[in-house]
């Protein structure tokens, strides 16, 4: 009988059920298929790295899922809690019918089971399709091979999302049956009759209260965006507790104002059903000042997680293409004193430490340039920017202005010999002259204002001045990211080999397919790593040497831009779901309380149209407010995180930001058109 009862309940009340229902699904949905990647994955073809990348990424996915599923049983717990007022006067006749506690609760509990069970089934399948198209999204990703790739079902991600779940409807069926066993009969009953209380704030304490939140916010915006010189963790700490609270005081006052403001314009207010429209509004955001707080907090975190997600990912990429030019570099420093003169030392030679192994490091490439920097002792960035290195850091966006960091030289012929393997421009130097290569973040525009000043250098027992007053957007040596924070490039016969700092070695692979070059990496490493751990091994000099390849740096770039790329999809698309979900309930059951105010207002003349748009005003403006805040947290906490992110944020954020726009439309902008459409479809029952 109650599972006949518990049917007919639900498909009564299909429309409030709809949103809970889709939203469920959803959940359901994201949840396994970012938990079956490692299933999804493991017939696509890819290397060792990129496998041991996967691993990780899974592992991540596994540690956000516990908090993906806390933020997913709140929002059940929120859902339940407005589908059970929806259903107080149902409740009610079935006390005054003769049921007791115990058996509506055991309603509630077979309603909770069917709904669940349907939500998991329906979720699980969609989530199953989607997944096949993330191993497509994955393979992609990793530029791997899906030949050997079939389709699959990951039981390890169906046991997790049912388990979680399971979890999360066995609280919403404890919390149903406790608050059942609290009601009482005269509170079910007279629940329709109490309508929402419109608190009518004082206006000027809303308005002085509004104008300190704000100022509060933009100091906290500034503190985190732009006076970048004095953070450290306890302003940061400060400025966030700060827009917390004030961003809730923002809502706050606004809902005393909104009503007050629209009032004393009595051509506005009076005008159509603004008069109703806006009272509406100003009862909603009156009640819900927490939750709008909580939602704009989610949209914030949201639009930063996707926008710089996407950011880094599109930065990493960019930088292996732009500032890894060769197939390998190597570096390697053995420092001895020198005797006769303690001042000076000399560095070890690639070519020595090859030699003693019988062997050539040319050999496994096909053009390359062998070379090393040289080293003024003591002379760094601050020498370098003297008195003007407050004036120069000034304003500056880049972590490495905050830095005092040594500068090294290079021959000129060194020079463009490098950029001539690199593909890149040569210059050319006149006797005493100098210049500057450099590509790290806002480092070339404070050389450039030391290079039109004719700032004259030292070095060498030599003097030079400026050969160029500008900088060479440039480096000598191949990274991941621009990171060549300064390099003086001399004439040749301006230094002598007692400066000689660490030995570089830079080259091309013979091989030219993407099968021969992976081959050839390989001999070349091995060879490397042998000759290096045999020096090691074998001397008592100290040493450094360092390998790094563009295959590895590709990886390396992938690996991370996957990470942060699915766990920001993961992070995002769930708080995007929540946010839309709670404000398409709160708005739903707002609509079915005030069904008797839409019914008279259609016994006072009032046309079908003007209440759409009266209800269509009412669900934009309760889904704009927390975005537009939101959008103004964004770009303080976007540029906080191009600052923070200096070495892997290079590109800008035109592109995920679009993305992130899209996103927004594609799933909160559904939200609010299906709680438009419902909020409708809820107001004309009576009509």
């Amino acid at each position: 009988m109650l599972f006949k009862i518990s049917l007919s309940n639900i498909r009564k009340s299909i429309k409030d059920y709809a949103v809970y229902f889709f939203t469920l699904v959803l959940g359901v949905a994201v949840f396994y298929v970012f938990n079956a990647i490692e299933t999804q994955t493991a017939f696509i073809r890819v290397n060792e790295t990129q496998r041991e990348i996967i691993k990780i990424l899974t592992t991540a996915i596994s540690g956000v899922s516990v908090f993906v599923a806390v933020v997913l049983g709140l929002l059940i717990v929120y859902a339940s809690r407005f589908l059970m007022k929806r259903r107080n006067k149902e409740f009610a006749l079935y006390m005054m019918m003769g049921m007791s506690k115990w058996k509506i609760s055991a309603l509630l509990l077979c309603e909770t089971v069917i709904i669940g069970i349907g939500s998991l089934i329906v979720g699980l399948l969609i989530g199953v399709g989607l997944s096949q198209v993330m191993s497509a999204v994955v393979a992609n990703l990793f530029e791997a091979d899906m030949n050997n790739y079939r389709f699959t079902v990951s039981a390890s991600a169906i046991t997790k999302t049912i388990l979680y779940f399971g979890i999360m409807y066995l609280v919403v069926m404890l919390r149903s049956g406790f608050v059942i066993s609290k009601c009482r009969l005269i509170t079910l009953m007279n629940s329709g009759k109490r309508s929402e209380k419109i608190t009518m704030k004082n206006p000027w304490l809303c308005v002085v209260v509004f104008l300190i939140s704000a100022a509060v916010l933009v100091w906290a915006y500034h503190t985190v965006g732009w006076d970048f010189e004095h953070l450290n963790e306890k302003r940061i700490g400060l400025a966030i507790l700060a827009g917390i609270v004030s961003t809730f005081f923002i809502f706050w006052s606004v809902s005393g104002m909104l009503l007050r403001v629209i009032m004393s314009a009595k051509g506005v207010y009076h005008r159509g059903l603004n008069s109703f429209t806006f009272r509406q509004i100003s009862s909603k955001i009156n009640t819900t000042i927490a939750s709008m707080t909580v939602i704009c907090l989610m949209l914030f975190v949201t639009i930063c997680t996707l926008s710089t997600a996407f950011t880094i990912r599109n930065s990493l990429n960019k930088g292996v293409e732009d500032n890894f030019p060769v197939d390998f570099y190597g570096r390697f420093s053995l420092h001895i004193h020198d005797s006769s003169d303690d001042s000076s030392y000399r560095t070890g030679d690639i070519d020595d430490v090859y030699a003693q192994q019988n062997m050539s490091i040319y050999d496994d490439f096909g053009e390359y340039h062998h070379f090393h920097d040289y080293i003024e002792s003591n002379f760094t960035f601050d020498t370098f920017a003297g008195d003007r290195k407050d004036e120069l850091t000034s304003g500056s966006v880049s972590i490495y202005s905050m830095m005092n960091f040594d500068i090294s030289f290079l021959k000129l012929s060194d020079y463009n010999a490098i950029m001539e393997l690199y593909g890149q421009k040569q210059i050319e130097l006149g006797d005493g002259e100098y210049a500057v290569s450099a590509n790290a973040a806002g480092m070339p525009e404070m050389y450039d204002k030391l290079l039109e000043d004719g700032t004259e250098i030292t070095v060498f027992g030599n003097t030079f001045k400026p050969g160029s007053k500008k900088c060479i957007l440039s480096s000598f040596y191949p990274d991941m990211q621009a990171s060549n924070t300064g390099t003086i490039i001399v004439p040749d016969d301006a230094v002598s080999e007692k400066y000689r700092g660490i030995d570089y070695f830079v080259g091309n692979y013979n091989a030219t397919d993407k099968k021969g070059r992976e081959a050839a990496e390989q001999t070349a490493r091995d060879h490397w790593t042998y000759v290096m751990h045999w020096f090691q091994s074998n001397t008592n000099y100290g040493s450094m040497q360092g390998l790094e390849t563009k295959i590895e740096a590709a990886n390396n770039a992938i690996g991370i831009g996957a990470v942060v790329t699915f766990l920001g999809l993961y992070i995002g698309f769930i708080f995007l779901v929540s946010c839309g979900a709670i404000l398409a309930l709160k708005e739903l059951s707002e609509s079915a309380d005030s069904m008797a105010r839409y019914t008279m207002l259609r016994k006072l003349g009032v046309e079908e149209k003007e209440i759409s748009k009266s209800i269509f005003r009412q669900s934009g403006i309760f889904f704009l407010l927390p975005l537009l805040l939101a959008c103004l947290h964004s770009y303080a906490g976007m540029r906080f995180a191009k600052i923070g992110l200096d070495l892997l944020v290079t590109e800008n954020y035109v592109k995920p930001v679009i993305f992130t726009a899209i996103v927004l439309i594609a799933i909160y902008g559904g939200y609010f058109l299906l709680t438009f459409l419902g909020s409708k479809a809820i107001t004309r029952e009576q009509k």
